[in-house]
């Protein structure tokens, strides 16, 4: 069967984005309000801005499927732009710093650089999204789940240690930042309004989890299939998005290697086991049994109330910044857009390791492989 990709277009006020999946096995059911949800979970969170009051996204499926299942064509998908006005906006000739702005308009030789920005926006993300919730859909047929939730804003660093997948999906939804630490949350509510006052912006960390992973997705063979550089690259793909670390990261350089790696155990059924999981799931570039655990640094959004100064690309005089309709802070969404992203590369590696035409086929190979492997792997919980 064909490697899983896909292709997304349109631009932030075109008339509509649209996502192409190719690779989907047959017989997956879809259901449009699956995907609707997470949609609206994209646009939630404190700090949004006033285009979220605009757009109610909803999916429109116009190919791939028969009856509510895939027949194993490419999906497109289909989201309208209820703010559809793009030939109506003026022009932007001061970029903005910390956007495509400027780097853009001076690549495609442009003097505009609303042609740039308008796909460099995150509203493509929408479709990202869109995407990722069919691959949570197929990942559910084989028992992966897969969580997103903000560990830190701003100055604010949340604690969620010890708790269970479902414990932080239930905390974290329930958070207007997507925080799974209730003590943190209303911390994180209060600094995003600081930052609004102040006419700024604030960024955060988000972490997405992936429980009931099968061993060995990836490979040590090859860098390029290294599956933990998949995800850091999709991660580091987000709009946004400075920085990705995999388990324990950048901490893991500060620290004494006895106190890093993960030791390999025995449980009293005889399944191997570790008694902690920093390191994120993966060795080697191969998942390894524990849960999937990856983090992506948001910077702060660059369109500023209060501009920095910048050069008028037509004038040549220094100006402020242009400031365009935004978020104060968008981190609480980047987790769901996170999740998105980790359940496309799972997916991917997933068929490409088991393969499988049909859902029933590619569930009965990975059965089997965790029926007959030589080593019985437990996953922490």
């Amino acid at each position: 069967m064909p490697e899983l990709r896909y292709l997304t277009a349109g631009e932030s006020h075109g008339q509509c984005l649209i996502g192409i999946l190719e690779g989907l096995p047959a017989g997956l059911k879809i259901s449009p309000d699956a995907i609707n949800a997470d949609l609206s979970r994209r646009q939630k969170g404190h700090g949004r801005g006033g285009r979220m009051k605009i757009e109610s996204d909803e999916v429109e499926i116009l190919s791939g499927i028969r009856k509510g299942e895939s027949i194993g064509s490419p999906l497109a998908l289909h989201v309208p732009n209820k703010d559809f006005k793009i030939d109506e906006l003026p022009p932007v000739t001061r970029p903005r710093p910390g956007h495509a702005d400027l780097a853009g308009i001076i690549k495609y030789a442009r003097a505009d650089a609303r042609d740039i920005l308008e796909r460099a926006s995150a509203r493509e993300t929408t479709m990202r999204v869109a995407i990722g919730s069919v691959c949570k859909l197929l990942l559910k047929q084989i028992g992966v789940d897969i969580v997103g939730h903000i560990v830190s804003l701003g100055s604010v660093t949340a604690t969620v240690g010890g708790l269970s997948l479902e414990q932080i999906r239930e905390r974290s939804e329930a958070s207007d930042v997507r925080c799974a630490d209730n003590d943190a949350s209303p911390k994180m509510i209060a600094e995003i309004d600081k930052a609004k006052e102040a006419g700024d912006t604030l960024g955060g960390v988000f972490e997405v989890v992936a429980s009931g992973v099968p061993v060995g997705l990836g490979s040590h063979a090859q860098w390029d299939r290294k599956l933990d550089a998949l995800l850091c690259r999709a991660i580091v793909s987000i709009q946004a998005i400075k920085g990705a670390e995999v388990g324990m990261g950048f901490e893991a350089a500060r620290q004494f290697g006895s106190e890093v790696h993960d030791e390999i155990l025995l449980d009293d059924k005889g399944n191997i086991v570790r008694g902690r999981n920093n390191a994120g799931g993966f060795e080697g570039g191969m998942t390894n049994g524990q849960w999937v655990v990856v983090r992506g640094a948001m910077k702060p959004i660059s369109t500023l109330r209060k501009p920095l100064r910048s050069v008028d690309v037509q004038t040549k005089e220094e100006v402020k910044a242009a400031f365009e309709r935004s978020d104060v802070c968008a981190a609480p969404a980047a987790a769901v857009i996170g999740e998105a992203v980790v359940a496309f590369e799972l997916a991917r590696a997933i068929l490409d390791k088991f393969g499988g035409d049909s859902v029933g086929e590619l569930k009965r190979n990975v059965e089997s492989f965790r029926q007959h492997s030589s080593l019985t792997v437990g996953q922490n919980e």
